[in-house]
């Protein structure tokens, strides 16, 4: 789809939803508010797998979601939009029928937050993508001689807000990504491209870098036995580990609660490395400013920073329930645009300083595994290999499993260096509908990275 149609498409869903919004205001009761929320994307789909093109597909879809509230209480409801003006606004009207019978059976929420005006913005990143031609023949020629596999998506992700007291906000991104992996026999190296502009001289690099990881892959394999290890762990790597941060790690309400795995960084008892600086940081355009109630965050939060903590998440009811001041955070009080900044290890210096130890690419299966402690454990996966003084020897003969506190691992002591050069980690789910959100992360060198049986 060209830029053109991208721009009509986004324009129409802007309209059709101010339209059926304006529809549900105009049927409000006395005492009765409304925010409604759209996602809508215009989204090319292309699956590949041992190097040829397994699926084409272009999707267009919306969704309007609203929270009615009445006399103290609130309902959620959501339905797809199919564009037409005919058949959406009887959905919603009778949607907004619904919701209001059922408010009528519930108890008052005593943290209930009334909507209000949060003022209007209107962003808008634009990008440069590929035809599906384009980025068919981008993958075929570069990739002929591998057996890739991996999905490209790309286009136009939507999200709007209105309410009845006047708030008006609207984000747009145009954006891709080339999820894959590589393979040879069992073994697979893997990589992420992902931007706003398609430069085939990019994405040719990309690939060879990760053509070379799984070239390496043919050295022979290293048993590593349990242990704590230096361990460089790759910008991917180290995103999806410091991405357990936003397992409720900088939520306030899970602190307020006492269940919070980092209590006691956020209660002065433990301290991060000063290396470590880490803001929510929504000028990288991968998510929108404003929630689903239509607050807006700064466009740069710091989280963390000098080794300590520098804000929580605080969303509207939490700061409600336990007297905080809200900073614009969702429901969940999850990051949407982490932006860990880089330090001073070049990329060609990362082996020596490396010495003798392992280099992950990346990491799967993360959870808490002592959230008291901060605990993680994880396993390696992909191109993962033993280094010896600075050469890599082999790649690892089985993934290893990992159990780590962040608090050792991203402390003072343990946290050698990051990289200069940082890639960005996008969201890469589309379960239902492509994600918003994704980190910005350097490379970290980790002294005693604990590896178990």
């Amino acid at each position: 789809m060209t830029a053109a149609a991208h721009t009509a498409f986004a324009t129409a869903q802007e309209t059709h939803f101010a339209r059926l919004c304006d529809a549900l205001f105009n049927a409000l009761a006395p005492g009765e508010a409304l925010a409604a929320n759209l996602a809508a994307e215009d989204s090319l789909f292309l699956r590949f797998n041992a190097g040829r093109l397994r699926q084409n597909t272009e999707v267009q879809q919306a969704t309007l979601g609203f929270v009615l509230q009445a006399g103290g209480r609130s309902v959620d409801r959501a339905c797809t939009l199919s564009g037409r003006p005919e058949r959406d606004l009887p959905a919603v009207l009778a949607l907004l029928r619904e919701a209001r019978a059922d408010a009528a059976l519930l108890l008052p929420d005593p943290y209930q937050v009334a909507l209000r005006d949060e003022g209007h913005s209107h962003a808008l990143f634009d990008g440069q993508l590929p035809s599906a031609e384009q980025a068919l023949q981008a993958v075929a020629e570069q990739a002929s001689a591998l057996d890739l596999a991996g999905l490209y998506a790309g286009g136009s992700v939507l999200r709007g807000h209105r309410s009845s007291c006047g708030s008006t906000h609207w984000f747009g991104t145009r954006s891709f990504f080339l999820d894959y992996s590589l393979y040879e026999g069992q073994r697979a190296a893997k990589g992420v491209h992902a931007g706003t502009a398609w430069d085939p001289a990019a994405w040719s690099a990309h690939l060879a870098h990760t053509a070379a990881q799984l070239a390496l892959l043919r050295r022979p394999a290293q048993r590593v036995a349990p242990g704590a290890w230096r361990t460089w762990l790759a910008p991917q790597a180290f995103a999806e580990f410091v991405g357990m941060l936003g397992w409720q790690g900088l939520s306030a309400d899970v602190w307020k609660q006492g269940r919070s795995p980092l209590r006691r960084l956020i209660e002065g008892e433990r301290q991060l490395s000063p290396l470590l600086r880490v803001d929510e940081n929504f000028g990288l355009g991968l998510a929108p400013r404003f929630n689903s109630r239509g607050e807006t965050s700064v466009e740069r939060l710091p989280l963390l920073g000098d080794g300590r903590l520098q804000n929580l998440l605080v969303s509207a009811r939490t700061a409600r329930e336990h007297g905080l001041q809200s900073n614009g955070a969702d429901g969940r009080e999850s990051p949407r645009a982490l932006d860990i900044a880089p330090g001073a290890l070049a990329q060609d210096q990362v082996l020596q300083a490396l010495g003798t130890g392992l280099y992950v690419a990346n990491l799967h299966y993360l959870n808490w595994s002592d959230p008291a402690s901060a605990r993680v454990t994880g396993m390696t996966r992909y191109a993962c290999f033993w280094v010896q003084d600075g050469e890599i020897a082999g790649p690892l003969a089985a993934d290893l499993r990992w159990d780590q506190s962040l608090y050792e691992a991203l402390g003072p002591q343990q946290l050698l260096a990051l990289s200069r050069e940082t890639a960005i980690a996008p969201a890469t789910s589309t379960y239902s509908q492509r994600a918003l959100g994704g980190m910005r992360a350097p490379g970290a060198l980790v002294e005693d990275f604990r590896y178990t049986l």
